[in-house]
């Protein structure tokens, strides 16, 4: 699921029918359930992109650096660096490589996802506030507080 599609869903659901605040009430325990599901999920993917984030910035700083062997460079299909760099200039290599900076951004990607989802099941939580507000100001206005 895109981000995108995330914040549609999201905008849909988080909207309150005003007319009829009890319903909007007794959804808050299904909006947490699916929300949190769905966070869960988020969080295990981005676990694996961290993951797989590391693992091409180790292989990629062995190629680098000219440790990788042999057999691993033909099982990844790829040619040997041919240059000898300074152990202070690997960096700049690491930093500008095609395939980190892609996993980079899909960390990233995902890492704001997370931030996201996190950040509506805190809204979910503060929901029956919301409506009990709500219900509060009528009863206000109408005299009956």
């Amino acid at each position: 699921m895109t981000l995108n599609e995330l914040k549609k869903m999201i905008a849909e659901d988080m909207a309150i029918d005003d007319t009829e605040l009890d319903m909007e009430s007794l959804r808050i325990p299904q909006l947490h359930n699916k929300y949190l599901n769905i966070y869960l999920d988020e969080k295990l993917k981005l676990s694996k992109s961290i993951s797989d984030y590391n693992i091409l910035y180790k292989l990629k700083w062995e190629y680098y650096t000219g440790k990788m062997e042999e057999g691993k460079l033909k099982e990844l299909e790829w040619e040997p660096f041919q240059y000898k760099i300074l152990r202070t200039d690997i960096d700049k290599y690491l930093d500008s490589d095609s395939d980190l900076i892609q996993k980079e951004h899909a960390k990233t990607y995902q890492e704001e996802k997370v931030k996201y989802l996190d950040a509506v099941i805190k809204n979910i939580n503060n929901r029956q506030w919301n409506i009990r507000g709500a219900i509060d100001w009528r009863k206000f206005l109408s005299g009956t507080s």
